[in-house]
């Protein structure tokens, strides 16, 4: 392991806020900043306290660092407002209601605000707070925390970004994140992007949450054809949304929750199967509630949904 520290910014001079150190924010917030990029990690007061005196420890499949970085906590910003030319939500959906109050003395009416959650609430959420303001965005990414580390776990590591009216994305943001250790998308079609993504970690998690098993397993047992038909559910309600998903995407959601063999878990699985915190409500709720709104029929969906809700009630007697 090695150490390193804060590198001077040699970015274009943007400040860059990342709420959230886990997977997400961890991984593309170090490589953001061992790029030069001025980059502040907004944490809750433990964390902050452990990555002041220990760093931030970043384990990706070609090295393994630790990094001295900036740290702010919400009652420090709240004492002090500081605001952020750039201001990225990298924290797990359901502390999105908690992190919205935490950024606001971070946001001036020139900031950017980029979401990578799961899911579309928080771009209706943040929409309506601050108009005009809002990037979508998702990333790709394996990773997860072990200890106090962040573990990206393959080479795949991609950021794709976009306006959510189509315009250009503005140039300096662009550049800001357009760095060594992912690769950066600009897209038209942002929102057909982050339905698409929906629609693949929905199926993810209907498919290995209602069967409680990898897909490897679940090709084992006879799974296939229920699996062809929970892709098509929440496929069905992305269409009926106005956002089809593209034969490319289909085709890639098939060949990964159909593979023999194979030991892919959803992350929303693997939350459960853990007792961790899930993102259910907001990643398969949210979309149970789109398609009845809808009028879409999504009876596996919906079936999860009630064995998960079952399952969190049971967990709280």
């Amino acid at each position: 392991m090695t150490e390193t520290t804060h590198p001077t910014a040699e970015g274009n001079g943007l400040t860059i806020l990342i709420a959230g150190a886990g997977a997400t924010g961890g991984a593309f917030g170090t490589y953001l900043l061992e790029a030069g990029r001025d980059v502040t990690f907004l944490l809750r007061e433990a964390k902050a306290q452990r990555v002041r005196t220990d760093g931030l420890r970043f384990v990706s499949p070609d090295a393994d660092r630790t990094n001295t970085v900036d740290v702010i906590t919400a009652p420090e910003l709240e004492a002090n407002p500081r605001t952020f030319d750039l201001v990225i939500v990298a924290v797990k959906a359901n502390g999105l209601d908690s992190v919205l109050g935490d950024i606001r003395p971070a946001i001036g009416p020139k900031t950017t605000i980029i979401p990578f959650l799961n899911g579309m609430a928080q771009i209706d959420l943040l929409q309506e707070s601050y108009p005009g303001q809002v990037l979508g965005g998702f990333v790709k990414i394996v990773g997860t925390i072990k200890g106090d580390a962040v573990h990206q776990l393959t080479g795949l590591s991609v950021m794709t970004i976009g306006d959510l009216d189509g315009r250009e994305v503005p140039a300096p943001i662009a550049a800001a994140l357009d760095v060594p250790g992912f690769g950066l998308q600009v897209i038209d079609d942002i929102t057909g992007g982050l339905w698409e993504k929906w629609a693949f970690i929905a199926a993810a998690g209907v498919v290995t949450c209602l069967f409680r098993a990898p897909v490897g397993a679940i090709m084992t047992a006879g799974g296939h054809d229920h699996v062809l038909q929970i892709i098509a559910e929440v496929e069905a309600v992305a269409a009926a949304a106005g956002h089809p998903v593209s034969e490319k995407s289909h085709a890639m959601s098939v060949k990964m929750l159909t593979e023999d063999g194979s030991a892919f878990t959803s992350s929303l699985y693997r939350d459960v199967t853990a007792g961790l915190p899930s993102e259910a409500e907001h990643i398969l709720g949210d979309l149970s509630t789109k398609a009845a709104g809808l009028g879409v029929q999504t009876p596996l969906l919906d079936l999860t949904l009630v064995q998960l809700r079952a399952g969190a009630a049971q967990k709280q007697r």
